[in-house]
């Protein structure tokens, strides 16, 4: 549920990915239909966020330039944790929006989201999408219902600067767990700002727990997501880490309550060392929050006890179970031209990188492709001359999560879980007694009630 990555992809300022998305020419013409289709569009920027604003009204203006016979009528509605389950069930929802990879499968289960798969094989984009990131949207007849636009794996943002201040080689963050805790240790000592600071609100705090659970070698559900799993081993133990961090070392700093805009802020402020992040990260610390590109540096997920990997997540277009034919061809003609036609049209792979560099926004940031293998090589070569992101920086990244295990995020009511987990992480930090396996059991009854509704 990255939401640097959802908000990013959606063309909104605070968070990461996809910025700067295509404004070239769709690849695709009309819809076969003389009768003009109108479609709502979710995701529009705030009027708040004039320039994005601006940017996304171009796209509309641009794609309906290029597809006569479309309506788009663009709304500021956005996925929200809070919200979006009742907006689902109400029918409430745009025709087009964008959501993270926790929402598809309950989606598919509850009928709240349109079948794209023949659509998509016309148009030709199926042959060109990432099989391995599609299959979050699949049934499990390999039906899709909805197209994956930007994917991610967390990984260990950090400080250069901080790192160098404190004694430690910018270069060699820490990758095992041991490695994270003296490290923080030692940047606590030295510059007296936070170590290492955690998410712990808005279902950020779960979400992190997973990840950390992961890379302790544990797990949150069973493969159905009929039970809760993180009442064990691998889980106490990462919880006694932060514990000990917090209350033994004292390298986490006094504030608890995080989430993803106040951890950003704080750690482009220069008040925390490391904290877990999706490289993308790079947009909101430095062109949003002024973080030095110079001090930003990535590394993999650290791992404890063995290689086991790290939560990956990321962001789908969903289109109206209401839709009709027309409607959805429509649809996805619009995710592929305001999402993905960089990824398959050199034009539009140029025109986004010179706007993005025009806008002086990040070109080039490491992520995983939603494209396929061979399509994002042939993209990355278009729009080499453009990069402007120090990639030297996430090199201790990119030269292992190729390889790096890639764990799903939740399978059953991940949103759900995580805000039951949220609690538990911020007593741990705010409770120097607390008592993480009564945490954890309250906390899995809590879940278990939930994924046996």
């Amino acid at each position: 549920m990255n939401r640097f990555a959802i908000r990013c992809a959606a063309g909104l300022s605070v968070p990461f990915l996809l910025v700067a998305c295509s404004s070239a020419p769709s690849s695709t013409g009309s819809t076969g239909s003389d009768a003009q289709v109108t479609i709502t569009v979710g995701d529009r920027p705030s009027s708040s966020d004039a320039a994005n604003r601006a940017s996304f009204d171009k796209r509309v203006a641009d794609f309906e330039k290029a597809n006569p016979d479309i309506k788009l009528n663009p709304v500021e509605t956005i996925w929200d944790a809070t919200t979006f389950q009742a907006q689902a069930a109400g029918g409430q929802l745009p025709d087009v929006l964008n959501v993270p990879f926790t929402e598809p499968q309950g989606l598919i289960a509850r009928k709240q989201v349109a079948d794209l798969t023949k659509v998509l094989k016309d148009d030709g984009l199926m042959s060109e999408l990432n099989p391995n990131v599609l299959k979050i949207a699949q049934d499990q007849s390999g039906n899709v219902f909805a197209v994956p636009t930007a994917a991610y794996s967390v990984g260990l943002v950090y400080n250069r600067e901080l790192f160098t201040k404190a004694g430690l080689d910018p270069n060699k963050p820490p990758t095992t767990w041991d490695e994270v805790r003296q490290d923080a240790k030692q940047i606590a000592q030295k510059t007296g700002q936070a170590g290492y600071a955690q998410m712990t609100t808005n279902n950020t705090g779960g979400w992190m727990f997973a990840t950390q659970t992961y890379a302790f070698g544990g797990s949150i559900e069973n493969e159905d997501g009929s039970q809760a799993t993180f009442n064990d081993g691998p889980s106490k133990d990462a919880l006694q880490l932060l514990h000990d961090m917090k209350w033994v070392d004292k390298s986490m700093g006094q504030a608890v309550l995080y989430d993803i805009d106040g951890i950003s802020k704080a750690f482009a402020a220069g008040k925390i060392g490391m904290f877990m992040s999706a490289p993308d990260a790079y947009r909101t610390l430095v062109n949003v929050n002024g973080l030095k590109s110079s001090a930003f540096g990535i590394g993999p997920m650290p791992q404890q006890g063995g290689d086991h990997g790290t939560l990956s997540g990321g962001s789908v277009q969903i289109v109206s179970p209401n839709a009709t034919d027309a409607e959805k061809t429509a649809a996805i003609k619009w995710i592929k031209f305001n999402y993905l036609n960089k990824y398959v049209n050199q034009d539009a792979a140029v025109t986004s990188a010179k706007a993005g560099v025009a806008g002086k926004l990040p070109v080039g940031t490491p992520g995983l492709p939603v494209v396929a293998a061979d399509q994002w090589a042939t993209y990355q070569g278009w729009i080499k001359p453009y990069v402007n992101v120090p990639l030297d920086q996430f090199a201790p990244y990119t030269k292992v999560a190729a390889d790096q295990k890639i764990i799903p995020e939740p399978p059953v009511k991940a949103q759900e879980v995580y805000a039951a987990l949220d609690p538990v992480v911020q007593t741990v930090l705010g409770n120097a007694k607390a008592d993480i396996p009564a945490l954890l059991t309250k906390a899995a009854g809590t879940v278990n009630a939930k994924l046996g509704r």
